[in-house]
């Protein structure tokens, strides 16, 4: 069973780091700005204006700044500023003892995937949504004021998702699972190899050739990813060159990986790198209907303390 940190309340401290690559200072003014007015108090990890090579900082001082913020009973919730690259590079140091015994919400995507399959090993959920760096791109409000009902009154809406003549209709029912596509392949074979059996499972990715995407789908296929899956959310697959090349379209493709089985199929989901990027309670229970009409994304009841 999936345990979920308790929503905030106001005045409560939330933290802000970036465990992988640098972030201009910008985007941290941004979204600690917006951040507070949402009634909440920022601190800034230790190594938030640190550059090592494009990391944010050494290995260690990442690693460091990270430990500190999963300890501090205070802090309630933890943003991590940006993905990249790195998280990788420090996710097996990280001691989660004190998260453990004062849970708090942990947000980002991309890079943060492998954090977020750490968590959810460990049986908590986490959110797989905006980081400091969307703060500022246009049309992120939307999935700004949904991530702030969830934290702090914990209301979530119904996801509708419109039709794409490609999905693969049915229902589905299951803890909710996933992230880049990338990180999530990138974890097969370690500590955070993600268990996708009896789960729905969502993907997305960017900047990728369309070969590599291929190659993902076929690693996760032979590793037996998609045997037990009970259903596949497709979100944004932005800046995937080299389609023409290959010769199909990410639908096509994803649905070449997947004949063999019989779960739905929904591909545009407000999921990924571009906005909408609507914030996912990972590990939740969701219940998934595609239609021919539309489809559709429901928590099945409400994951609060």
């Amino acid at each position: 069973m999936i345990l979920f940190p308790p929503f905030l309340k106001p005045s409560d401290l939330i933290g802000i780091i970036p465990p992988a690559s640098k972030i201009p200072k910008i985007y941290i003014d941004q979204a600690k700005t917006i951040i507070e007015s949402w009634g909440l108090e920022v601190i800034l990890s230790k190594n938030w204006d640190k550059n090592h090579f494009g990391f944010a900082g050494t290995d260690k001082e990442r690693f460091q700044a990270f430990q500190e913020l999963l300890d501090n009973k205070e802090i309630k919730c933890i943003f991590c500023a940006r993905g990249g690259y790195g998280t990788s590079r420090i996710i097996d140091q990280l001691d989660l003892n004190g998260f453990i015994s004062s849970p708090k919400w942990i947000i980002g995507y991309s890079d943060i995937t492998v954090l977020l399959n750490k968590l959810i090993i460990h049986q908590y959920s986490g959110i797989h949504g905006p980081m400091p760096i969307n703060f500022l791109e246009d049309n992120s409000e939307e999935s700004l004021q949904i991530l702030k009902k969830f934290l702090l009154n914990g209301t979530y809406p119904e996801i509708i998702i419109p039709t794409n003549k490609q999905n693969r209709t049915g229902f589905a029912s299951g803890e909710f699972v996933g992230g880049n596509l990338t990180m999530l392949t990138n974890s097969i074979g370690t500590s955070t190899q993600l268990n996708t059996d009896g789960r729905i499972l969502f993907i997305e990715d960017i900047d990728e050739r369309m070969y590599r995407v291929d190659r993902m789908l076929v690693h996760m296929k032979r590793v037996g990813m998609f045997k037990k899956l009970k259903g596949l959310v497709i979100g944004h697959f932005t800046d995937i060159t080299e389609r023409k090349k290959f010769g199909y379209s990410i639908e096509e493709l994803i649905l070449s990986h997947t004949e063999k089985f019989d779960f739905p199929v929904c591909f545009g989901a407000p999921i990924g790198h571009i906005m909408p990027n609507y914030p996912i309670i990972v590990g939740a229970e969701v219940s998934l209907h595609v239609e021919s009409i539309k489809a559709t994304l429901a928590l099945k009841e409400n994951p609060g303390n």
